[in-house]
């Protein structure tokens, strides 16, 4: 028979006063100057406070009362991880969002879209024939997923902004946005921008389930995974990334990307 568990003064139990863990912040990436305006709009810029580290100035603060830190990425795999090493290390954020406009690749991922991902590949890894390709190196891995409940609550926030009458606005339309839908699945990220038909054929050959590409993402995801953090990528269609783009891409960022990431982050914040 088992002797019962006796407790002692060395074990104390936990008093019934004790005070609650502090609630980390979340972190929301954005990379875009305008969609970082369009975040800090939902609130007031002077309620948020100012740190600058490693060149990037993080603002700390609430939105609908719930602990954020808002900082603006920089562009590339390099920027992405360093930005999520510091908001996991200095600002010890619980979970990252990051928001931002995309190339489409996949089968009816049009301009307007909106792309949620599941899993991330850098589409430019290649150790072979020492690894096999796309594979990170001593990973044994190629694809890092999103973190599943927080891209489910995102994708509740998307779905509700796209059942809207004009979800981004009239002037969306008048760029040709109207019905935009909502992917999810792989996203691809790289360090150079993908802008020829031929560079998208061959990636659509080597990675057919391929939704979208961009040059962040997949690099913040294997920070994440080195780091335990929970974390979710939102992209904004903005062209198909080949020949064929034809929008002008900062009326697109200002009219479109940035109300876009703005409206889901408020919704997806407000029902938390």
């Amino acid at each position: 028979m088992l002797a019962p568990i006796m407790s002692t003064p060395s074990c104390p139990t936990p008093s019934a006063t004790s005070s609650p863990a502090p609630v980390r912040p979340l972190a929301i990436v954005s990379a875009l100057h305008q969609e970082l305006a369009a975040l800090l709009a939902r609130g007031r810029e002077a309620d948020f406070e100012r740190q600058r580290h490693a060149g990037r100035d993080f603002l700390i603060g609430r939105l609908h009362d719930v602990p954020v830190v808002l900082v603006l990425c920089g562009v590339g795999k390099v920027a992405a991880a360093t930005t999520a090493t510091l908001l996991a290390e200095r600002f010890g954020v619980g979970a990252l969002v990051f928001t931002g406009v995309a190339g489409g690749l996949g089968p009816g991922v049009k301009v307007g879209d909106l792309v949620l991902a599941d899993e991330l590949l850098q589409h430019d890894m290649d150790a072979s024939p020492l690894f096999p390709r796309f594979e990170v190196p001593l990973t044994g891995r190629s694809r890092f997923p999103a973190d599943a409940a927080l891209t489910q609550a995102l994708a509740t926030a998307c779905e509700a902004v796209l059942a809207q009458p004009q979800p981004f606005g009239a002037a969306a339309e008048a760029l040709g946005v109207s019905r935009p839908a909502l992917h999810r699945g792989l996203i691809l990220s790289g360090d150079r921008f993908v802008g020829a038909a031929a560079e998208c054929a061959a990636l659509r050959q080597a990675l057919p389930d391929a939704l979208a590409v961009e040059m962040e993402g997949a690099a913040l995801a294997q920070a994440c995974h080195d780091l335990g953090l929970p974390f979710a990528v939102l992209r904004s269609i903005s062209d198909r990334a080949d020949d064929s783009a034809h929008i002008d891409f900062m009326r697109f960022i200002d009219e479109v990307a940035s109300r876009a990431s703005a409206a889901i982050v408020d919704g997806w914040l407000s029902a938390r």
